[in-house]
Formats: structure tokens, C-alpha cells, sequence
């Protein structure tokens, strides 16, 4: 695997992790873990698909990302 999967491969991780940690109970998709595990994630994984140049995941990734901000966003203005 080169950079670029590795990139893509811990930023999907991350994404995934957030996913089963909240299926399980132990977070929830407003904790700050879930938020930033999500937003990390997402980053990473459009950062990847820029760098192999795959449109549709550049989206993806990048709306994901921008999501994820905007909770980061509203947590903190609680």
C-alpha cells in the first residue's frame, strides 16, 4: 500500500469506528468522539480520493467532513 492508501484506509477507519462505537451504545452521535472521529475520518478519506482524483468520493468525503464541522460547530455552542 502506498500514502495515499494508507490516507484513505485510517480515515475510512476512523468513520467505521465512530459507526460501531455508536451501534453498540458506547457513544453517542452527539459526543465529541463520535463528532471528531467522523470529522478526522471524513477528512482523511476526501484527502485521499483528491490525490487519486475520484470525483464522487470527493463529494462524499467532503460534504461528510463539512457535516461533521458544523456538529463540531453546535457542540460547542451549547
Amino acid at each position: 500500500m502506498n500514502l495515499t492508501d494508507w490516507i484513505g484506509f485510517l480515515g475510512v477507519f476512523q468513520i467505521l469506528l465512530a459507526y460501531v462505537l455508536n451501534a453498540l451504545g458506547k457513544i453517542t452521535n452527539k459526543s465529541l468522539t463520535f463528532i471528531v472521529l467522523n470529522l478526522i475520518g471524513a477528512t482523511m478519506a476526501c484527502i485521499a480520493s483528491i490525490l487519486i482524483n475520484y470525483w464522487p468520493f470527493i463529494i462524499l468525503e467532503g460534504i461528510w467532513a463539512l457535516v461533521s464541522l458544523y456538529s463540531l460547530k453546535n457542540h460547542f455552542s451549547k
